[in-house]
């Protein structure tokens, strides 16, 4: 007996692009309303796969842009969605335009000449931190973005001090986005089913990023820093880095560990080693050690 999993409208999932197509009807619903697509919206989507997703939020809207890699399933994909009445415009005019690259790639402004977008999709779980960060860069161009994620990065991405999933990509992508965790999906929901679960997660960008672009450099470095081995304390982490008075200065406990420590202490800590750095840089000031 010959194994169909895995197998949809005669595609084979690709492990190498990381498909797994979503299948439940009801979960497609529920991500639907959750991004709630408008006429006027200007949405792309990555990773649309054989269009599940794409045939439903195509309803509304007056144009749909999708990012595919795989040139094999984009066939399959607009005859999917040239079946449904919703995908055509009054003119008989496909609603639907396809751009077959990689979404590491993707340079959203001249996608956001006439509006800033909104971005959806279920992303490939091999690309996906790499995918949000690059997308983030580009966050003047972004109302919003919904995704599809594996649990355990939605859970990171969403953390708080004192969680375990707490770290370096909660504060990275915290201080440029307001991240919000909006339900589970389970693997029954694809074909072929994942090993892990699945979660919807929203990141909209913040119009002032809480680090700006000239500190971001070393926020970057003292959080990696200040996570590099989770059990030490800040200080033992930071030791090299800079002295623990300025640990202290900031008003943070330097015996505590960077899991207890909130995105607002980290910002003010790298405001601190800046204005220290420049002030000891500054004509006949001593150069302290940092």
């Amino acid at each position: 007996m010959s194994d169909t999993s895995g197998i949809l409208d005669g595609h084979r999932a690709r492990k190498r692009f990381g498909q797994n197509f979503l299948t439940d009807e009801a979960v497609i619903a529920r991500i639907v309303s959750a991004i709630a697509p408008k006429a006027e919206d200007r949405l792309i989507e990555i990773g649309p796969g054989l269009g599940a997703l794409t045939c439903q939020l195509i309803q509304p809207l007056t144009h749909l842009t999708v990012v595919e890699l795989d040139r094999d399933i984009i066939p399959k994909l607009l005859a999917r969605c040239s079946k449904q009445k919703t995908a055509h415009d009054q003119a008989s005019k496909s609603k639907l335009t396809v751009l077959e690259q990689d979404a590491l790639t993707l340079d959203l402004a001249p996608l956001a000449g006439e509006g800033p977008l909104r971005i959806a999709g279920n992303l490939p779980y091999n690309i996906a931190t790499p995918l949000i960060f690059h997308l983030l860069e580009q966050s003047k161009h972004i109302v919003d973005m919904t995704f599809m994620l594996q649990k355990e990065v939605v859970d990171r991405l969403a953390a708080h001090p004192g969680n375990r999933d707490y770290g370096r990509l909660s504060l990275m992508v915290q201080a440029v986005a307001e991240v919000e965790s909006l339900f589970v999906v389970p693997p029954t929901a694809f074909n072929p089913p994942p090993k892990v679960d699945s979660a919807i997660v929203r990141l909209v960008p913040r119009a002032h990023p809480l680090v700006p672009d000239d500190l971001k450099p070393l926020f970057g470095e003292l959080v990696s820093l200040a996570f590099a081995h989770r059990r030490k304390t800040l200080q033992n982490n930071l030791k090299h880095r800079l002295p623990t008075s300025t640990i202290v200065d900031a008003g943070i406990d330097p015996g505590t560990r960077a899991e207890q420590v909130s995105l607002d202490e980290f910002i003010s800590l790298a405001r601190l080693v800046k204005e220290l750095a420049t002030d000891s840089a500054a004509p006949g000031k001593h150069t302290d050690h940092f």
